[in-house]
């Protein structure tokens, strides 16, 4: 028996390349399972637990069965566990493991089916995890392999040495035809150490992609000398990358379009003729989205850098279109690399636009603070859009319109009081949260205040919140607030 059992681990482990530890191992769980399944199936026992101890080295193993010490309260499975006041408590304490030998099962038929299937899992567990070791590394880099065979959602890439990568059809560029035996490459973007699911996930179609392929195909790239800050991409249609010289004697387009185009005319053939655009990188916004939105002429950019939104101006229609190209193509590519909302539009839409703001600034200035108009379109002017802003800027702000000490004062108490009666008006308004809010698991009064103000009162109402909903408020991450609102759905459950 004990040479059968050395034979099983010797030959397993020198067919699957499996340390012959992880077979004695599985082994070992599986003459716990055979054991189980003919001395305890069905019986009051079912429950019991048992360990079997394989020696390495003559193969012969014994079986014990356990039961954990615990407290006489927590004492249910007596299958399992002994209550500590049925044992000497000079010798035992609560979460010791108390073992008596028992018959071993036999190495038998039955044994050794269940020890195949065992063996088969621990096998599968322990080549999934050499892949995952051998290609952890290589994470956000191109791997190269064949078409080995399509599945109803992608395409199974041999990358060699029993290793698969998964090209999932989401990940595949626009109209992309493959065929088995056809040789690939892709990024590898992410290494699944989970038993479900493909583990080495690749993709076609993430800007890493195109990334990659710039740096093998232009040196200066790969010396460090441009260096990529960004990239867009409508998968085998069109791309954006932006890139930068850490050199000024180089032209970073130039030296990425090459000699007749021929260096990005590789990195295109290989992403289907995707059409690439390259931008030159600048820390200034509005440059920056100027050279995005090429090759259209901008007229002016308004910015807005704490809200990542930009009014984009354009004096004809025609480089309008341009700018927002077939179908919005490039107007949305240029948002994407840039990371800012573009509102486009004409000069004359522009001046339409201000023009209403501000006849609004003016109108609330003239009604609220019951000023000249005169007064108010020089607040306009200034730059002035609200009653705080009025309110608290310092005194000396105001002498550029030549206002004396007194009126300054006059009108920023003015400001200040019909603030001070908005502020408070919002107040009354706001309701304060129920006390099982406040009672609930988690919540402090911080929290409980600043839902109360979005109008979430009572458990119900932030049990009908969606993370992103709340998870905004100071304090509370995304995390934190995901689990406040299933804490509020419990009461749905109970």
């Amino acid at each position: 028996m004990g040479r059968e059992i050395l034979t099983v681990a010797e030959t397993v482990s020198n067919e699957k390349g499996v340390s012959r530890e992880a077979i004695f191992e599985a082994l070992e769980q599986a003459l716990v399972a055979a054991t189980k399944k003919k001395f305890y199936e069905g019986t009051n026992s079912e429950e019991a637990e048992l360990r079997v101890e394989i020696d390495r080295k003559t193969g012969e193993y014994s079986t014990f069965r356990q039961w954990t010490v615990v407290a006489d309260e927590d004492h249910e499975m007596p299958a399992c566990q002994d209550a500590i006041s049925d044992l000497d408590p000079e010798q035992w304490s609560i979460g010791d493991v108390r073992e008596l030998e028992v018959p071993s099962i036999e190495f038998g038929r039955i044994a050794a089916q269940i020890a195949k299937q065992v063996i088969v899992q621990k096998i599968r567990e322990a080549e999934r995890a050499l892949i995952a070791d051998a290609y952890e590394s290589k994470v956000g880099e191109i791997v190269y392999g064949e078409v080995k065979k399509q599945t109803k959602d992608g395409f199974i890439i041999d990358l060699g040495e029993n290793a698969e990568g998964y090209l999932a059809r989401e990940e595949m560029i626009a109209k992309e035809i493959l065929r088995p035996k056809q040789r690939i490459n892709a990024i590898l973007f992410n290494v699944n150490r989970e038993g479900r699911g493909a583990q080495l996930q690749l993709t076609r179609a993430r800007p890493e992609m195109l990334m990659a392929l710039m740096k093998k195909e232009i040196p200066e790239i790969a010396e460090e000398i441009i260096e990529i800050k960004a990239a867009a991409r409508q998968p085998g249609v069109r791309a954006k990358i932006a890139v930068k010289t850490n050199d000024h004697r180089i032209d970073p387009v130039g030296a990425c379009i090459g000699m007749r185009g021929t260096r990005i005319q590789a990195v295109q053939s290989e992403l289907n003729g995707e059409r690439i655009d390259v931008v030159i990188w600048s820390d200034d916004p509005a440059q920056y989205i100027a050279s995005a939105l090429e090759p259209a002429d901008v007229s002016g950019i308004v910015i807005d850098e704490d809200a990542r939104t930009a009014d984009i101006i354009f004096a004809t229609s025609d480089q309008l279109a341009r700018a927002i190209g077939s179908q919005g193509q490039n107007v949305r590519l240029a948002s994407e690399l840039t990371g800012y909302k573009l509102d486009m539009m004409l000069e004359d839409e522009y001046r339409a636009r201000q023009q209403s703001e501000a006849q609004q600034y003016l109108d609330m200035f003239v009604g609220r603070l019951d000023i000249e108009e005169d007064l108010a379109m020089a607040l306009v002017e200034m730059g002035f859009t609200s009653l705080e802003e009025i309110a608290y800027v310092p005194a000396e702000t105001f002498d550029e319109i030549e206002l004396d000490a007194d009126t300054v004062e006059l009108l920023q108490s003015r400001a200040k009081e019909v603030t001070l009666a908005d502020a408070l008006k919002e107040q009354e308004s706001i309701q304060d949260p129920s006390p099982e809010l406040l009672a609930m698991e988690g919540m402090t009064n911080q929290f409980a205040l600043a839902l109360a103000a979005r109008g979430v009162i009572t458990v119900d109402d932030l049990a009908d919140q969606a993370t992103d909903d709340i998870s905004d408020i100071e304090g509370l991450d995304t995390e934190k607030a995901g689990q406040l609102i299933m804490k509020a759905r419990e009461s749905w459950f109970n």
